[in-house]
């Protein structure tokens, strides 16, 4: 992940944890719409910066493509 993709991550956790401990949440559905809660703030703050700066904030450099290209590597390596 790159460091935006990790502050807005960390945006929305930190913001569902904030509304679920003022809200003091009980149970499944209200931690739900809590999460939820925290999710847009996140996902409203990087649609706002996209917006201003021009330039997507997810990249496209994932864990997992990478993981999977080492692999491939690896495989060709014993060709």
């Amino acid at each position: 992940m790159t460091d935006l993709e990790l502050i807005f991550s960390m945006l929305g956790e930190a913001s569902t944890t904030e509304i679920v401990t003022n809200k003091n949440a009980q149970g499944f559905d209200e931690n739900k719409q809590s999460a939820k809660m925290g999710g847009t703030i996140a996902g409203n703050a990087r649609k706002e910066l996209e917006e201003k700066s021009g330039k997507k904030v997810v990249s496209s450099s994932n864990f997992l493509n990478q993981e999977r290209k080492f692999k491939e590597l690896d495989l060709n390596k014993d060709q």
